[in-house]
């Protein structure tokens, strides 16, 4: 399939990641809900329908540099889960846990990728194409939104643990989350090695997790 044509693997990769995309969004609202938000419920978001989960223009770049890119990278969002931190009983901590959920999700479905991967590597080429797309996926949704920059999940978790008085000034940043998205997106097209040398390090750690030499 790597030999394959580039419309077909984006095609089959598609699927694949409107479930991780989805279920990382899920997460953020399902542990919302837990800590007492109805604001996720009350939009709509605890679904497993992707449509509703969708933002158009984070689809939009996930179709461009995904093709763009000839398959060697992607970069996209989907829509952010609506979060009220006033009903939580902390609620600098609360969005901590909200945020930890996303990337927490991606990885657990990353590890998941890796013991479907050890059931089907000498059984199936086709299905362990598929499970190492799905390993790969995740394991780089799981890494970007760990970044501590707002409005990413990892600046959620950052928060968590600084002084209200800083958390505050820290929460403001959010408002250039355009930026950022911008400014990651121009560093991967037009650096070099930043793509292996940040998502591509963390991909070969979790590679520890595969049989080994088939991927190498």
């Amino acid at each position: 399939m790597r030999d394959g044509g580039l419309l077909l693997e984006f095609l089959l990769v598609s699927p694949l990641l409107l479930v991780s995309l989805v279920l990382h969004e899920l997460a953020h609202g399902w542990v919302a809900h837990v800590l007492g938000d109805p604001t996720a419920k009350a939009h709509g978001r605890l679904t497993l329908n992707p449509v509703d989960h969708l933002d158009t223009w984070g689809t939009v770049m996930l179709v461009v540099t995904f093709l763009g890119s000839g398959g060697a990278f992607f970069f996209g969002w989907a829509k952010p889960v609506p979060v009220d931190p006033r009903y939580f009983r902390d609620g600098q901590r609360g969005m901590a846990l909200v945020g930890a959920a996303g990337p927490l999700t991606n990885y657990l479905l990353a590890v998941a990728a890796a013991g479907l991967i050890w059931l089907v590597h000498t059984r199936s080429l086709f299905l362990l194409e598929m499970c190492w797309m799905l390993f790969v996926l995740n394991v780089i949704l799981g890494t970007l939104n760990l970044i501590p920059i707002p409005p990413l999940d990892g600046s959620r978790v950052v928060g968590g643990f600084l002084p209200r008085t800083a958390y505050r000034r820290w929460a403001e940043l959010d408002r250039y989350g355009n930026f950022v998205f911008l400014g990651l997106f121009m560093l991967m097209l037009l650096v070099p090695g930043f793509y292996q040398a940040t998502f591509g390090r963390v991909l070969r750690l979790f590679t520890l997790l595969l049989p080994g030499g088939w991927f190498g």
